[in-house]
């Protein structure tokens, strides 16, 4: 991830360079900001968040007692969704655009740059949808973790993890509850999503994205950001990232 010493929000001249190239190379760009924890009320109410309308969902992680994936840029997670089958990927970040694609020529690779106020991150992916009950039977320790995972999917883990590790190696981190829900806002043309990851701690991360094609990314970010000004929501100053906060809760399961 770049990020910068800059004021919360602003990229330096070299950084919005890196990210236009990045942009031009990606397939899609998702915008991300994640809500302070004493702007949550308000951004609850000022967007009209409610929690009858979200979509229930389970996630989990796969990584070694050590974050040894998580050191390499490598994340394995699986999801429950209400209603929908659960789904599974491989990620791997921060990648250069050129180099993955060329590395792995597959219709399944996605490649996305996700920026963020102060940063931006590409990243290469592997998505899969699998059956209803299948993550439910990982976690009860009656399916091997690998059957989660495309041949595709597990190659693509197996070029980029530790050569000594499989995935069937891995523990299980998890889960978190997520609500999700899909916002349509008059006065904001984009697609706009929030998410509420809870934590078995009782901490929460409340956070908006919204994504958009790779060549209308500055502009989306521009009128996303007028939007929230517009509802009285100013996101600026530390970013949490979900990923990272989950891994570390359940690591520290491990150590402590």
């Amino acid at each position: 991830m770049s990020t910068s010493p800059q004021p919360p929000g602003l990229l330096t001249a070299e950084q919005l360079g890196e990210l236009l190239e990045l942009t031009k190379l990606a397939d899609s760009v998702e915008l991300k900001m994640t809500v302070p924890n004493a702007e949550r009320p308000r951004a609850v109410e000022a967007l009209g968040l409610d929690p009858l309308d979200a979509q229930l969902r389970q996630v989990y992680f796969f990584d070694t007692a050590d974050l040894a994936l998580n050191r390499r840029g490598v994340v394995v997670r699986a999801r429950r969704i209400r209603g929908r089958n659960d789904d599974s990927v491989v990620k791997l970040r921060p990648v250069n655009p050129t180099d993955v694609s060329r590395a792995h020529k597959s219709k399944s690779l996605t490649v996305e740059v996700d920026a963020m106020p102060g940063g931006f991150v590409c990243s290469a992916s592997m998505k899969a949808s699998i059956g209803r009950t299948d993550v439910k039977e990982v976690a009860a320790g009656t399916r091997a973790t690998h059957k989660l995972y495309t041949k595709e999917q597990q190659s693509f883990f197996r070029t980029n993890a530790p050569s000594d590790l499989e995935l069937d190696d891995l523990v299980r981190l998890g889960p978190i509850t997520v609500l999700k829900q899909k916002l349509r806002p008059e006065e904001y043309a984009g697609r706009l999503v929030a998410e509420l990851w809870l934590y078995p701690d009782g901490s929460r991360i409340l956070e908006l994205s919204s994504r958009c094609a790779p060549g209308s990314a500055f502009q989306v970010a521009a009128e996303l950001k007028a939007f929230l000004v517009r509802r009285g929501l100013e996101i600026s100053g530390d970013q949490q990232t979900k990923t990272t906060t989950a891994l570390e809760y359940f690591a520290g399961e491990f150590t402590g």
